[in-house]
């Protein structure tokens, strides 16, 4: 094996393909990167494929080299991604030396020992096509979404995302147990006629959706039956999906009953609110500087006015007043500052809509272009109120 390499592409390529190594792998080759020069890419027999791979989740990147001499090595990712990165701007040659793979760029020489290619598991494949969608539309539906994932390991269903396929249309729903979050958007599907469900992890699709996208699309891959069954993958990153540069990652699905999510959302709520956005979270970030650790912030909602208040009469205490559209009667309910934050940043449109049935029940939060706008229903966050005491 050897070729020569631009040194920015490689510090690119292998710091994606590391960025899911495992910290404490159960086997010590899992902790590795395999090179594949020359014969073993799939694209071009003049380049270099780097690949890891943990049994749930796969990362394949492929980029040019000038290669010299096919060949596979398979070596310590986290080392190698350090390495990289610290490398002068110069062209880097690559080379395998018996048992050693040796970087030379400059003056500056590193050698790393290699462990057994041949124990290294065999990547799963890329499923076929599904469909595809712009990379800047599925990274912000992603966002919006992950926010209101869980992160408790032992609730594994709620730590995912749900992907409902029907159509042109993905809607993707996130909760745990706390808030939720809906987002649909607009891709182009294989298939029309396309209609599946899959659970996918929060933590692997936030990563597609910031690693894949800059490129203009980024291609879904999703088996419905057969080989490959129970995996999804993601394609993005070059100029084009099979291209040289492109990265391809791949994820086993997760397995569970999701809960009804949008049947939360309530469908009929006669208090409506509408408020500036910005205006919002700064009032809100200055008043939950006194709410202690699990306390609330508490909002009272009449006559175009949103007071905003926090800490209890033995404690630190805030209050604020800012403008508010309202409609309906006068209402008071209080949220986790924290959760409430998260909702508003992640909507992106100047004016944000609060609809209220009940204190004691969920809010729906949407967003508007200006205060006479329609609410954008693409996406919907969900909020559960903190009962006030007293």
């Amino acid at each position: 094996m050897k070729f020569r390499i631009d040194r920015d592409v490689l510090a690119d390529a292998v710091s994606w393909a590391a960025r899911g190594l495992p910290t404490r792998p159960s086997m010590p080759v899992l902790a590795g990167l395999v090179l594949d020069v020359g014969e073993g890419n799939a694209s071009t027999a003049d380049g270099v494929t780097i690949s890891a791979f943990d049994y749930e989740v796969s990362s394949r990147v492929e980029v040019n080299a000038d290669v010299r001499d096919a060949g596979r090595a398979l070596v310590s990712g986290r080392l190698l991604a350090e390495i990289a990165r610290s490398l002068p701007n110069r062209p880097v040659d690559v080379e395998s030396d018996g048992s050693k793979v040796v970087l030379t760029c400059g003056s500056a020489r590193f050698t790393l020992l290699t462990m057994p290619v041949e124990d290294y598991p065999r990547l799963p494949k890329l499923p076929t096509l599904s469909g595809r969608v712009r990379s800047d539309v599925f990274a912000s539906a992603v966002s919006q979404v992950v926010i209101a994932a869980g992160r408790d390991d032992t609730l594994p269903v709620l730590t995912g995302v749900l992907m409902e396929i029907e159509g042109s249309t993905i809607t993707l729903l996130t909760t745990d147990r706390y808030r939720a979050a809906v987002r649909e958007l607009t891709w182009v599907p294989e298939s029309a006629s396309m209609s599946t469900t899959s659970l996918v992890s929060a933590r692997t699709l936030a990563d597609a959706a910031k690693s894949l996208t800059s490129g203009a699309e980024v291609a879904v891959a999703l088996a419905s039956g057969g080989t490959g069954e129970g995996l999804l993958g993601f394609e993005g990153g070059g100029s084009a999906a099979g291209e040289p540069g492109a990265r391809r990652t791949t994820t086993r699905l997760l397995d569970g009953q999701f809960p009804k999510v949008r049947s939360l959302f309530p469908t009929d709520a006669p208090i409506h609110a509408r408020v500036d956005t910005a205006a919002f979270i700064e009032s809100l970030k200055r008043v939950a500087l006194v709410a202690e650790r699990n306390t609330p912030v508490r909002l009272s909602f009449d006559d175009g006015t949103l007071v905003l208040e926090a800490g209890a009469s033995d404690e630190a205490q805030a209050s604020e007043a800012i403008d508010a559209q309202t409609h309906g009667e006068p209402i008071s309910i209080a949220f986790n500052p924290g959760y409430l934050l998260d909702g508003l940043n992640s909507m992106g449109t100047p004016v944000v809509v609060m609809s209220f049935t009940q204190a004691t029940k969920p809010a729906a939060i949407t967003g508007a272009a200006s205060m006479d706008a329609e609410p954008d229903a693409a996406y919907r966050y969900l909020l559960m109120p903190i009962r006030l005491s007293g």
